[in-house]
């Protein structure tokens, strides 16, 4: 584990980069997907050249597939265009060492055209934009991601080529809080968890959970822009080092039918001096700004399902009494529902239970500050709590399909008003290439109830 945490100064990275402890720096930003896409520069280059002027990178990066194919209808990039380059300019509050990566320091790239005005669909500054609109109210906001995910005894390889298919997860059965289930794998939950406090993460726990092989890390929260950055990097990091173990992991949603991969986003907000304004006098011991907020995230939910489920395979985790939500409802620590309120006093939060493990954790949070101060510029009421059984109450249905949540998004006045029309349409060809993409695509349940059976 190392002993430097995020963020390193510059002048300490000079330093390591002098004494031969650093020889390498990663400069990467969030794709559209959440990934990070980038370069590994030589630790004097980076110093001399990039730290100051920054680098460029192709724009096809945010107009492509999930398989990284340049595909058509998006306004920023094109073959007609040119596919020219985009500037990635070192944002210097999140350089930090990567402990899994020898000699290794790593930063987040902001996005701007050469002009030098910000690439407004870039996920990063989607969420700055919003984040900035938040603070017009006097608020900021803090958030938490709880991301699951599925280890494997194969490697990245042995799956890939295997198509997939009867690969062995690292425990048998259901081990949902069990100490003997995470000691099977304690090795590498030990080292992701070490390793990420070694990046600047503050790590709070591990715990199995229910699907075999199925596993959560825990990190504290923080301001919402450096909790998305951290996710960005456990997510990558947890993978990279799954590799050096000889195993492998999967974040993807709905890996078979069984219980998928959540990533439930608690966020909640802070005035100017840094007190939170979630808790008051009003029903529940919620402030009137915790009330019109959550309201808001009622309001805007099936419009922004787009953003916090934006894949295909999302849609599959939506399933009654699977702990994913199906209902636009609220209660207080209730399971059943889409959004829950936990804590008290100061720690009183909302969580958002829609995301799943492929969630783009930038868009994700962005919609829920859009869709807050939605709820907060138009006063809207909180309807009553749900205190049962929310599968089986009388509420609108989350989207049950891609197609539907893109079509939910491309004709939303409430997506209009708070992301504009370029990011609007941006993601809308997004969801339009992922639902043709797998329009065409014959799928193994295609062919084992058709091949002989038809």
């Amino acid at each position: 584990m190392a002993d430097r945490t995020a963020p390193l100064a510059v002048e300490e990275l000079r330093a390591l980069v002098a004494s031969g402890e650093i020889d390498t720096v990663v400069l990467a930003f969030p794709d559209m997907q959440g990934r990070l896409q980038g370069k590994r520069f030589a630790a004097p280059f980076f110093l001399d050249d990039v730290l100051e002027h920054g680098t460029e990178g192709c724009n096809y990066l945010l107009a492509v597939d999930t398989e990284m194919n340049t595909v058509d209808g998006y306004a920023m990039s094109s073959w007609d265009r040119g596919y020219g380059d985009f500037a990635m300019r070192p944002d210097l509050s999140t350089l930090r060492r990567l402990p899994w990566h020898e000699g290794t320091a790593f930063l987040v790239a902001d996005l701007a055209w050469n002009d030098g005005s910000p690439v407004v669909a870039a996920p990063r500054q989607i969420l700055r934009r919003q984040l900035e609109r938040l603070a017009a109210h006097g608020y900021s906001a803090h958030a938490g991601t709880e991301l699951e995910f599925i280890v494997f005894k194969d490697t990245f390889e042995q799956a890939w080529n295997s198509g997939y298919r009867e690969l062995t997860p690292a425990n048998q059965y259901n081990i949902d809080y069990s100490i003997l289930g995470t000691g099977r794998i304690e090795p590498l939950l030990r080292r992701i968890r070490n390793e990420m406090a070694g990046a600047g993460l503050t790590v709070e726990s591990a715990k199995g959970e229910c699907n075999p092989g199925q596993h959560e890390i825990a990190f504290k929260y923080d301001e919402a822009l450096v909790t998305c950055d951290q996710h960005a990097v456990y997510k990558t990091g947890a993978k990279e080092i799954a590799v050096q173990e000889g195993v492998s992991l999967t974040f993807m949603a709905k890996y078979n039918e069984r219980e998928g991969n959540s990533c439930h986003i608690h966020l909640s907000l802070q005035d100017d001096d840094g007190v939170s304004v979630m808790a008051g006098e009003g029903p529940g011991g919620m402030s009137p700004v915790m009330r019109h907020f959550l309201a808001g995230q009622l309001a805007a939910l099936r419009d922004f399902a787009l953003l916090y489920a934006p894949n295909i395979n999302s849609y599959k985790r939506f399933q009654p009494g699977s702990f994913a939500p199906t209902a636009v409802a609220w209660g207080y620590d209730n399971r059943t529902c889409a959004l829950r309120v936990v804590g008290h006093g100061r720690s009183l939060r909302f969580e958002n239970r829609l995301p799943g493990g492929d969630v783009n954790p930038y868009l994700a949070v962005a919609g829920l500050v859009a869709a807050g101060i939605h709820g907060i510029e138009n006063r809207l009421e909180l309807p009553d709590e749900c205190t049962g059984n929310a599968y089986k109450g009388d509420y609108a249905h989350v989207p049950t399909t891609l197609r539907e949540a893109a079509e939910l998004w491309e004709n939303s006045p409430i997506a209009r008003t708070a992301f504009g029309d370029e990011v609007v349409a941006h993601y809308s060809n997004m969801a339009r290439v992922e639902v043709e993409a797998f329009d065409a695509a014959v799928t193994d349940w295609e062919l084992r109830r058709s091949f002989e059976r038809l």
